[in-house]
C-alpha cells in the first residue's frame, strides 16, 4: 500500500518517466565517455580481444613523441577564437536587421538558416568545388575582374587552407547564432525601447543601454554552444582538405578520429579525446559560472 502511494508521488511519476530517456542516455551517451577514459589508458588496436593497460604512455606520447598534436593542438585554438568571434558577431547583425519590419523578414530568414540545416559533409563538397584552382566560383569571379594574380590555392596553400575553411564554417553555422538571438530580441522590453525613444535616445545608445543588457542571456548561450561546436569540429576539415596539406588543417577531433580509424591506435585516439574534452569543460565550466554570478549580481 505505502509502495502504490509512492509511485502516486510526484518525484515517483517523474523517475518513472524519465527512467527511458536516462536509461538510452546512459547506454548511447555516459557508457561509451567513460570507455573512452578507460581507453585512453589501454594500448588497443581495436581487433585483438585483449586490451594491453600502459598507464599514462599514451597522454605522454601525444604530449611529447608527437608534433601533429601539437599542430591540432593551435589550429584548434585558432579555430575556436575565430569562432566565438565571427559567426556570433554577424548573427547579432543579421538579428537585428531581420528583427525590423522589413518586407520578406520571413524568408530572409528561412533563407539565412538554410545552411544550419545542410550536413556539413555536404557542405564541405560544395564549398571544395568552388576553392578548385581551375574551374571553380571564386577562381572565374577573380579571374573575370581582371584579379587572377590575387588567385591562392585555396585548399593546397597550408597558409590559407585553414582560414578557407572556416569561411565555409562561418557560412554554415551564423544562421544559428541568428535564430537565438532573434529569440533573444523577442524578449526585450519593448516598453523600454519606447521609453527610451522618448527619452531622445537614438539607435546606438538604445543598443547600448536596453537592448544588449536585455541579451546577456542569449549571448552567454551562444559563446558557449559556438565553443563546443569550434573545439569539436570534424566533418567539414574533413571533408575539405582531411587535415592537409602538411596537417596544416588537423584539428584534435579530426586526429582523435585518424588515430583511431586511420592509423588503429584507439588507446591513443582516446587520450586524444579526453585531452579535448579536459580543454572543452576547462573552457565551458568556469565561463558559465562566472556568467551565472554576473546575472545573479545584476538582479
Amino acid at each position: 500500500m505505502a509502495n502504490r502511494r509512492y509511485l502516486q508521488t510526484p518525484r515517483a511519476q517523474g523517475i518513472v518517466l524519465l527512467a527511458p530517456a536516462l536509461a538510452i542516455y546512459t547506454l548511447f551517451a555516459i557508457w561509451p565517455l567513460i570507455d573512452v577514459f578507460i581507453l585512453s589508458f589501454q594500448d588497443w588496436n581495436g581487433i585483438n580481444e585483449n586490451r594491453e593497460w600502459v598507464g599514462l604512455k599514451n597522454y605522454y606520447h601525444i604530449l611529447y613523441n608527437d608534433p601533429v598534436f601539437w599542430v591540432a593542438f593551435r589550429n584548434t585554438v585558432i579555430w575556436t577564437v575565430m569562432s566565438v568571434v565571427f559567426p556570433p558577431v554577424l548573427g547579432l547583425f543579421l538579428a537585428l536587421g531581420l528583427n525590423q519590419n522589413l518586407i520578406g523578414r520571413a524568408p530572409l530568414r528561412a533563407i539565412y538558416y538554410l545552411p544550419v540545416i545542410i550536413a556539413p559533409i555536404a557542405v564541405a563538397t560544395m564549398w571544395r568545388w568552388m576553392y578548385d584552382p581551375f574551374f571553380g566560383l571564386f577562381t572565374q569571379l577573380l579571374t573575370n575582374a581582371g584579379l587572377g594574380y590575387l588567385i591562392p590555392d585555396w585548399l593546397g596553400d597550408k597558409d590559407v587552407a585553414l582560414y578557407s575553411i572556416f569561411v565555409a564554417y562561418v557560412w554554415q553555422s551564423v544562421g544559428f547564432s541568428m535564430v537565438l538571438f532573434l529569440a533573444g530580441l523577442q524578449s526585450v522590453d519593448r516598453s523600454l525601447i519606447d521609453a527610451a525613444h522618448i527619452d531622445g535616445a537614438n539607435r546606438r545608445k538604445i543598443f547600448e543601454h536596453v537592448t544588449l543588457p536585455a541579451l546577456r542571456p542569449t549571448i552567454t548561450i551562444v559563446l558557449v554552444l559556438s565553443t563546443i561546436s569550434s573545439l569539436k569540429a570534424f566533418d567539414i576539415v574533413y571533408g575539405m582538405t582531411g587535415g592537409g596539406p602538411a596537417q596544416s588543417t588537423q584539428m584534435l577531433a579530426l586526429w582523435a578520429f585518424t588515430q583511431s580509424m586511420e592509423i588503429f591506435n584507439y588507446g591513443r585516439g582516446s587520450a586524444v579525446s579526453v585531452v579535448l574534452l579536459t580543454i572543452t569543460l576547462a573552457i565551458v565550466v568556469p565561463y558559465m559560472s562566472w556568467s551565472q554570478r554576473r546575472e545573479e549580481d545584476v538582479q
